[in-house]
């Protein structure tokens, strides 16, 4: 008996295989580097922010177009933005001042003990005086 190959009166060649389709949206890799960047957050402070591993940020951002279902809502709330959004369903809301960075940290600085937040608002305070002086010294 001799084998024999069938191809139905189809072509199966590489040409004819079936056409991709093409997304138009970035894929959900570079729509949630998009939207971290927007919030103001590096890898490290998104990842600390729901609480899992820089790497687990750096995987969905680059390697797979399967969004993380179980980490869906929390991302939403941290980035500022709707699921549907992260999925690209739908449109991104503006980022509200909220989310940047600099009031972040300016929540951590509440934290911290009476002398601690003493010590980092003195900081801060010479280096605004130090910004205004050099403003006043430019424009007079």
């Amino acid at each position: 008996m001799e084998n024999r190959a069938y191809t139905f009166g189809h072509n199966f060649s590489a040409d004819a295989a079936m056409p991709k389709t093409v997304s138009l949206s970035p894929g959900f890799g570079p729509r949630l580097a998009a939207l971290r960047k927007t919030a103001g957050y590096t890898q490290t402070e998104l990842a600390d922010a729901i609480g899992v591993s820089q790497r687990v940020i750096a995987y969905y951002e680059g390697e797979t177009d399967h969004p993380p279902a179980a980490l869906l809502p929390q991302l939403a709330q941290v980035l500022g933005v709707s699921a549907d959004t992260l999925l690209g369903i739908g449109t991104p809301r503006k980022a509200k001042a909220a989310d940047t960075r600099l009031t972040r940290r300016l929540q951590q600085i509440e934290k911290l003990d009476p002398q601690e937040k003493r010590q980092v608002l003195t900081l801060l305070d010479a280096f605004i005086e130090r910004a205004q002086l050099k403003r006043q010294g430019a424009s007079g």
